[in-house]
């Protein structure tokens, strides 16, 4: 039995996260929705935005700065395309009206692109452009976020971890699923290493002057992420490139904020005024067969002979129905238990019960 971490079912993580936000004065629609995202996180293997998260959403509800209550407004529209504002309200409940929006579109013209400004850290992307599979549609979802990635051969923080996710759908369920930062590795993976006490790998971050560093508190004090790829010599700078696209689909398109002017990660001075984007395109309109073409790609890339014999050829999306065959295999999702404790701690403040149980080993 591995005594660091603990086992939970997703039905109680779930309405613990919707009871902490409620308890604030969220909405209980909203505090679903973000309960919704941050379990599918933690389900699919991202922990870094599950339950980890969910102490910064219960602070930016309850000092004000995140809106509680309201709706979406779209501002303007065209057969395909949309401008909402999201109100302030939380990211989950921006992205959810806005990919159901996208999928309408493309459902009726073949493709739909919404973007939006006045939103919030919307959790994984992946939740969004996974939407689009219900409808056998490509799905694609991005986010700039808090200036947390020095940009190639700079040692200032001017750009977000900016993720893109895109899922295409294949036969018999199977589907294309890219859920990935634009920085080398997302902030939440460092700040789990910090509140373990472990070390970063190499090539995660730098310190204060841009220099590459393993101590993962040196990173989140006045340091930063660096881009994919690392280093100018290795391709850094198609990460920073890819960071800054993002951008102009998000900060720029949108109206909203972008760079170094969306407020700094975790303080809550001010409305975070987040851009995002979200596409829906419907393969039908364009060459047939596509669900047979994606999964001839798929398993052609899956058989091939991997250079380790125990380490197979995997495509995107393969690692997290992985962890969520293990998930229900076990019988709910396994949480290192200072996250439990942490976040029990969080809402024994406004008399939440019952508190996530710790006492439940996970099996090797």
């Amino acid at each position: 039995m591995n005594t660091t971490r603990c086992l939970i079912t997703q039905l109680e993580v779930q309405a613990f996260i919707e009871k902490c936000m409620v308890a604030v004065g969220t909405k209980p629609g909203h505090a679903r929705s973000l309960a919704e995202v941050l379990v599918e996180g933690d389900r699919r293997g991202h922990y870094s935005h599950g339950l980890n998260r969910m102490d910064m959403y219960v602070k930016d509800v309850q000092s004000g700065i995140c809106e509680k209550d309201g709706e979406p407004v779209i501002v303007k529209e065209s057969a395909a395309t949309a401008l909402v504002n999201g109100q302030n309200l939380l990211g989950p409940v921006v992205g959810n009206f806005c990919m159901d929006l996208a999928i309408r579109k493309a459902r009726e013209v073949g493709i739909g692109w919404v973007v939006a400004n006045g939103s919030n850290h919307f959790g994984i992307a992946g939740f969004y452009s996974m939407q689009a599979l219900k409808d056998n549609m490509i799905g694609m979802s991005f986010t700039n976020t808090s200036p947390l990635q020095m940009p190639t051969r700079a040692k200032e923080c001017t750009l977000g971890t900016n993720p893109i996710s895109v899922a295409a759908p294949a036969n018999g369920g199977d589907s294309f699923v890219l859920d990935m930062a634009t920085s080398a590795v997302a902030l939440g993976k460092v700040e789990l290493h910090h509140r373990r006490g472990e070390k970063i790998p190499e090539g995660w971050g730098c310190d204060s002057k841009g220099k590459l560093n393993t101590d993962p508190g040196k990173v989140l004090n006045g340091g930063g992420l660096v881009p994919i790829g690392g280093s100018e010599e290795t391709g850094g700078y198609k990460g920073y490139g890819l960071a800054m696209m993002v951008e102009v689909f998000c900060g720029i398109l949108a109206g909203a904020q972008y760079s170094k002017h969306v407020r700094t990660w975790k303080v809550t001075d001010r409305v975070a005024n987040l851009g995002q984007c979200f596409v829906a395109i419907n393969p039908a309109n364009f060459a047939p067969d596509f669900n047979d073409r994606m999964s001839d790609l798929l398993t052609l890339h899956r058989d091939l002979e991997p250079a380790e014999a125990e380490s197979p050829v995997l495509v995107a999306g393969d690692l997290e129905r992985s962890s969520i065959e293990r998930c229900a295999t076990l019988g709910g999702i396994s949480y290192h238990v200072n996250v439990v404790n942490h976040m029990n701690s969080v809402a024994e403040q406004f008399g939440v019960t019952p508190l996530l149980p710790n006492n439940v080993p996970v099996p090797e």
